[in-house]
């Protein structure tokens, strides 16, 4: 499986992620969309920016009982997004019933992947907010377990955390992890958090980078960079 790094697109118009990504013009990077612009323009966004030529992660996170997660699933089917994610705090049965959703007559369907902890969420949040008891690897490798066994194809994890879920869920699971920054950037409002080097060397699949790159002062090049590190 190759490498990839995944642009957050985190703005809250149509007007402002086609302003940034019209910026590429040799590359077509792969994309996330999130709550905010999906929220913000619905699902033509999706269409638009697909039309462009790019890979499109939906990161709508879903998180429902079973049934309804199914049926908005069969409805992203449509989408021609390339993956989309669900909480796998939503249990097996959730999981299991999202998956079914999601895919096709023709049997065909996009990367189903399942968010564990957040990357703002720190092991002393858990316990006092959430009242998980459990050390946070030992709660994301339950997730990561239990999203394998549903039949996902790979989890939303911290770059901190690629390794052992590779060990534990084996080498095809894919692991997408957010909390990427440079060496000398920010780190922002999230707690785990490594290089896109080192997310390389721990054995992240795909980063997924966004204010480091949409607010450089040169998007293409701070996106370079990043692949540059990360692929090489």
């Amino acid at each position: 499986m190759g490498k990839d790094v995944i642009v957050a697109c985190d703005f809250s118009s149509k007007q402002e992620v086609i302003n940034f990504l019209s910026k590429f013009k040799d590359e077509k990077p792969y994309v996330k969309i999130g709550m905010e612009l999906f929220y913000a323009e619905g699902p033509d966004i999706v269409r638009e920016i697909k039309k462009m030529g790019h890979k499109i992660f939906l990161d709508l996170k879903l998180h429902d009982i079973p049934n309804t997660v199914k049926k908005s699933m069969n409805v992203l089917s449509n989408l021609d997004v390339d993956m989309c994610n669900l909480h796998a705090a939503g249990t097996k049965a959730m999981m299991e019933a999202a998956l079914e959703g999601l895919t096709r007559p023709d049997g065909t369907r996009p990367l189903l992947i399942a968010v564990t902890q957040l990357t703002s969420t720190s092991e002393e949040r858990m316990r006092d907010d959430l009242l998980i008891e459990r050390p946070i690897d030992e709660v994301v490798m339950h997730y990561a377990k239990n999203a394998k066994d549903s039949g996902l194809d790979g989890i939303v994890c911290s770059p901190l955390e690629a390794g052992k879920v590779h060990d534990l869920c084996g080498s095809g699971f894919i692991t997408v992890t957010p909390g990427v920054r440079f060496a000398d950037g920010e780190v922002g409002d999230q707690v785990r958090v490594t290089t896109p080097a080192k997310a390389k060397e721990i054995g992240s699949d795909y980063i997924v980078v966004g204010r480091p790159i949409t607010a450089a002062e040169d998007p293409v090049a701070a996106y370079r960079r990043c692949v540059s590190e990360f692929v090489g």
